[in-house]
C-alpha cells in the first residue's frame, strides 16, 4: 500500500492497460492543473511504469498490477476518468500537501 507526503511527489504517472484512450486526458488534466508545481506527470501502461515513479494513478482493477511492476511506488486506485475522488485527493495533496495512501485491492 504505501504512502508519501503529497508535496515530495516529483513524478506521477498514470497508468493504463494499454497505453491510450481516457488515461492519456486524465494525464493532460494532471499536467494541465499541477504545471506551477515541481511535478512531472507521464502516462505509461502498466506495464511499463518507470521505477523512478513516486506515484502511481491507475483504475482500480490495475492496481495489483501496478503495484506488482512498480514496486517502489505509492499506487492510488480510481473509478472514474474524470471527476473521481481519489483523483482529486492527490491533486489536493500534491497542491497543498497532505499524505497520499495508496490503496488496496481492485
Amino acid at each position: 500500500m504505501g504512502s508519501i507526503e503529497g508535496r515530495s511527489v516529483r513524478k506521477l504517472v498514470v497508468a493504463c492497460d494499454a497505453g491510450m484512450g481516457s488515461s492519456v486526458m486524465l494525464a493532460a488534466q494532471l499536467r494541465r492543473e499541477l504545471r506551477a508545481l515541481p511535478v512531472t506527470v507521464e502516462h505509461h501502461a502498466v506495464a511499463a511504469i518507470p521505477a523512478d515513479a513516486d506515484l502511481v494513478l491507475c483504475q482500480s482493477g490495475l492496481a495489483e498490477r501496478a503495484r506488482a511492476g512498480a514496486p517502489g511506488s505509492v499506487v492510488v486506485g480510481f473509478r472514474l476518468f474524470l471527476g473521481d475522488p481519489a483523483v482529486a485527493r492527490v491533486v489536493a495533496a500534491v497542491k497543498e500537501g497532505g499524505m497520499v495512501i495508496g490503496t488496496t485491492g481492485g
